[in-house]
Parts: structure tokens; sequence; C-alpha cells
């Protein structure tokens, strides 16, 4: 072998190898893209889990809550309303390791639409926006006032 083509082996394996790296750096800096997808959406469900248990409308308004992360005088879907902040609990604790992400909700009553067989004002749709960084995730739900026609 001369050294002509030692030179253009090793180029050529030089080349190969700065390609190979280049793969894996991109796979290694995405793959906790998929945590941070499921992270938004188990806040995302969680959130509309607790919207869609309130009732439906309160017998009477108990007013803001004192920490602006907090939910536990919200007594109606309609609470819920431009609600915006970062994920806490009920009580407006901070959960730890979620710094990063941001929950923006739109409650607003459905005309017409999904909800056809409902009468006007009986059905809300739901929209809950969790954000972190660029990345973001939409869940959108809806609650009607079903007991309202029984017995």
């Amino acid at each position: 072998m001369t050294l002509v083509e030692l030179i253009v082996a090793m180029v050529i394996i030089g080349v190969c190898l700065a390609s190979l790296l280049s793969v894996f750096s991109r796979t290694s800096r995405a793959s906790t893209d998929p945590m941070v997808i499921k992270q938004m959406t188990a806040i995302a469900e969680g959130m509309m889990e607790e919207i869609q248990r309130m009732p439906f409308a309160a017998a009477s308004n108990n007013g803001l809550p004192s920490n602006a992360c907090a939910r536990d005088n919200y007594n109606n879907l309609e609470d819920y309303n431009q609600y915006q902040n970062k994920p806490c609990d009920v009580m407006g604790t901070a959960i730890p390791g979620l710094d990063a992400y941001q929950v923006n909700v739109a409650v607003v009553k459905v005309v017409a639409g999904p909800m056809l067989l409902a009468t006007a004002g009986d059905s809300f749709e739901i929209t809950i926006k969790v954000s972190r960084g660029t990345d973001s995730f939409t869940l959108r739900g809806w609650r009607t006032n079903f007991g309202k026609f029984q017995p």
C-alpha cells in the first residue's frame, strides 16, 4: 500500500465516522422528546379530568383563589376559563420538575358543532394547551349538562 492510498483510505474512514457520529448526535439529542410529549399529555389529561368533574353551574360563586395557581375555590366549569399558569395541584402547590411547562385553559359555551343535540348553553368546549419552549400539546374535550332533563 502506497502513501497516497493510505491517505485516501484515512479520508474515507474519517468521512464515514463523521457522518455516523452526526447521526448518533442527532438521535441522542432528540431522545428526550417522547418524554416531553408524554409529560405534556399527562398534564393536559389531568387538567381535563379536573375540569370535566366540576358541576355544570355553581349555586354560588366563591370568588378567586388567594394563590394565582390555586383552584380550590373554583366551583364550576366557567371558573377555569382563561386559566394560565405553571402546573400545580388544586391547592396551588407547584409540582417539582414541571417549571418549564405552561398550562392555558379555555372554556367556551358551544352554540353549534359536535354537540348538536344539546340545547343552546348546555354544553362547553374545553381546550387545554400545554407548552414547553417551542413544543406544545392541545387537548380538546366537551362537557354537557347531561343531568338537566333527568328526574
